[in-house]
């Protein structure tokens, strides 16, 4: 059994932070260290697979779902608010112990997890698995450092890790994905580069994953430049281009630079793939472009391609779109003469274009056949529905969403606020405020700021200044947008007021 190492680095960097509160509150916090554990005989890639989370928190980038967090334990509430009260806890605060807790693998794993929001306690906790902290649980720790900008210390336990014969390549991925997260590609090519300091071989799968972060946090450019720099290290190959491709297609939805690229690939005798057109459409289908959406889609059977539901899900989009609603239709029973089944995303695919476009009846057509067809509505569904709805028909689909379980959630109530405002309904937005309450939506303060500019906008200068003092007395910060607005607003009226007054002045000259 390998004996627990203490971390040194960690120790140092926390010596002013949390180890102080910990003595402050006489917390028994025992030395941290990293050990093999055999009770976990999980492969290290199943353990530290990363999904996508459908959170709308910041912590939004990665699930460690193969991992049982014991979510259930009925010691973790308990334990989760002594953490909290531990580690924002005051010099006068009085004796708190943890002695009551048996701080096993399973407990402080969920606890990190419940708090990864919060990572001064989530640190706490990791600091209580001084036994059993192994690759599963520092990767947790250390994604939830970096998603805080807590770096330095994240990088202190990958060190550690590697003086305890830890593989460190998961660890090092994560980094590179918080990197991009936050906007600093320099730093995540870096981390890329300086895998071989921890005796990794930066290969083609982490070139891969590099690339995708890059992609995914809008750094498209910088992931395109640096795979043409190393075309030498890594020969360029479609798998490579497909992801530069998603980037530009998917998520800067750049139809320019994703076209450029296209033909960069045949510049450099890369073959397109069904992934290759299956994004490209999308891209055409995004922009409404028909006619090159059918183009790409017949050339790819040409050459012997298959479409998969993504395609045939941008070809029913942007039919929807473009008017040609009997020829979508007709694209689903293709689809399912391919042996595929339209799930939600496919009739979203119409729901979404006939929202917009106002054409209602359309829409509750679509959504009856989905029913009718056991396709269960998804929160998307509704959204697309609340973007254009009346009033009543906006309370209809919030008791239908609150129905099926979807919530509404606070993106709900921000789509229907903002669509109200827009449209100059002040009084139809601060009803659906009220109707927050009734579905426990708790307002945000990007709601405040939604509600106080359209109220500026709509010229309800008063119960704009009522809505962004009741913000700031709720914890908002002081919006310098906002102050900006108002004085803008009081400046434009005191004009408008000396025009009028110059104005009755003049005229009283005339008939005088």
């Amino acid at each position: 059994m390998a004996v627990p190492l203490q971390l040194h680095c960690y120790y140092f960097y926390l010596s002013r932070g949390l180890n102080v509160i910990a003595k402050r509150s006489q917390l028994i916090v025992p030395v941290i260290g990293i050990a093999r554990s055999n009770s976990f005989s999980c492969s290290s890639q199943s353990l530290h697979q990363t999904v996508s989370l459908h959170s709308h928190s910041h912590c939004q980038d990665y699930d460690y779902a193969p991992f049982n967090f014991n979510s259930d334990d009925p010691t973790l509430p308990q334990f989760l608010e002594l953490l909290k009260k531990v580690a924002h806890s005051s010099p006068q605060a009085e004796g708190l112990h943890l002695s009551g807790f048996q701080a096993n693998r399973d407990l402080v794993c969920s606890a990190i997890w419940a708090l990864r929001e919060q990572w001064k306690p989530a640190l706490l906790a990791f600091k209580l698995n001084c036994h059993v902290n192994d690759e599963k649980v520092c990767n947790l720790m250390i994604w939830v450092l970096a998603t805080h900008g807590q770096f330095s210390t994240a990088w202190c336990i990958i060190r550690d890790m590697h003086r305890s014969s830890f593989s460190t390549r998961q660890a090092m991925l994560i980094m590179i994905d918080r990197y991009a997260s936050a906007n600093n590609s320099a730093k995540a090519i870096q981390t890329f580069n300086f895998m071989d300091k921890f005796r990794l071989t930066p290969d083609q799968e982490a070139f891969h994953a590099l690339l995708s972060a890059l992609c995914k946090h809008g750094n498209v450019e910088e992931a395109e430049e640096f795979m043409l720099v190393n075309k030498k290290l890594f020969p360029l190959e479609t798998e490579g281009f497909n992801i530069i491709l998603n980037g530009w297609c998917n998520i800067t939805k750049d139809v320019y630079e994703a076209k450029r690229v296209w033909r960069e690939m045949s510049k450099y005798c890369i073959t397109p793939d069904a992934t290759s057109y299956s994004y490209m459409i999308s891209c055409f289908s995004k922009e409404g472009n028909l006619f090159d959406s059918l183009r790409l889609y017949d050339q790819m059977k040409k050459r012997g391609w298959i479409p998969g539901i993504d395609t045939y899900n941008s070809l029913v989009y942007v039919l929807t779109r473009e008017n040609c609603l009997k020829e979508a239709l007709r694209t689903i029973d293709k689809l399912k003469e391919q042996g595929l089944q339209p799930g939600s995303a496919t009739f979203n695919s119409m729901l979404i274009p006939l929202c917009e476009a106002g054409k209602l009846a359309e829409a509750r057509i679509i959504l009856n056949t989905m029913v009718e067809e056991n396709v269960s509505p998804t929160t998307e569904t509704y959204h697309a529905f609340f973007e254009g709805t009346d009033y009543q028909g906006t309370l209809e689909f919030l008791s239908r969403m609150k129905g099926s379980g979807l919530g509404p959630n606070k993106d709900s109530f921000l789509i229907i606020l903002a669509k109200f405002l827009k449209l100059k309904q002040p009084i139809n937005a601060l009803k659906i405020w009220a109707e927050m309450k009734t579905y426990d939506v708790v307002p945000s303060c990007v709601h405040y700021r939604i509600m106080v500019e359209g109220f500026v906008t709509c010229k309800w200068f008063i119960k704009a200044r009522d809505f962004y003092e009741e913000m700031i007395s709720n914890g908002c910060s002081v919006d310098p947008k906002l102050n900006k607005l108002f004085q803008k607003e009081v400046l434009d009226i005191g004009d408008k007021g000396k025009q009028n007054v110059k104005k009755a002045i003049s005229y009283k000259s005339e008939i005088f």
